[in-house]
């Protein structure tokens, strides 16, 4: 029997959360090998096990995959979490992208220099608000279903409700107009896999603060 899979990252959330939250709503147990020195990356590096010499990197099925999106649709492939056909793995694909844009903004934000944080907070509710929470509204309404696609689970739905979550820690009174999308939010919360990732202790990561992000700087050497 495979081993379960080993991600390779620094101990926040970045780039992998969203792996960590695919692998937990499929109710796939993982090990966390944390890139916790300059060093411990250098070796991955040295070593060969990273093609790009950048992380995320997990160790699934024998491979060492990195670029996140290749993992997210490796992972979503192996557990049906990807649609029954082609048509319904473009919209998953579409969806997802969309969801990464947005997502893309708020991960960035606490690296925002500090007289440029108000701004780009104020840009990041107005996109929310105005562009990519009423466009998953929509589709939602416009089907009547319980899922984004196929009236079944995929990485879509996970991505996006990992991304209500982040909305919420921004700013609680952006979800107002969205109820469908709150509908979303607790319907997938409910599902025993994701709850129990919700759970503390879980290796769900917190909001990154100072010190996680002066960590990740020291340990990614980004001045």
């Amino acid at each position: 029997m495979a081993g379960k899979p080993k991600l390779h990252y620094f101990n926040g959330r970045g780039r992998m959360e969203c792996i960590r939250w695919l692998l937990a709503a499929a109710g796939v147990e993982f090990e966390e090998k944390f890139i916790e020195q300059p060093e411990d990356l250098d070796k991955l590096r040295n070593d060969g096990s990273l093609m790009f010499q950048q992380v995320p990197m997990v160790e699934i099925d024998g491979m060492k995959l990195v670029q996140t999106r290749a993992i997210l649709n490796y992972i979503a492939t192996k557990y049906n979490l990807y649609g029954k056909d082609m048509k319904e793995r473009a919209l998953i694909d579409m969806y997802s992208e969309g969801v990464e844009d947005l997502g893309e903004m708020i991960m960035h934000l606490p690296l925002c220099p500090p007289d440029q944080k108000d701004a780009k907070t104020a840009q990041i509710k107005e996109r929310t608000t105005n562009r990519y929470l009423p466009a998953f509204e929509k589709v939602l309404k416009n089907h009547g279903q319980d899922y984004l696609v196929g009236n079944k689970l995929s990485k879509a739905d996970i991505h996006l409700v990992e991304l209500v979550y982040y909305v919420e820690e921004l700013d609680p009174s952006l979800l107002a107009n969205f109820p469908l999308l709150k509908g979303l939010k607790a319907r997938v919360s409910s599902l025993p896999a994701v709850k129990k990732f919700l759970q503390p202790g879980s290796q769900r990561k917190p909001p990154m603060d100072e010190k996680n992000l002066e960590e990740a700087k020291r340990i990614f050497r980004i001045k």
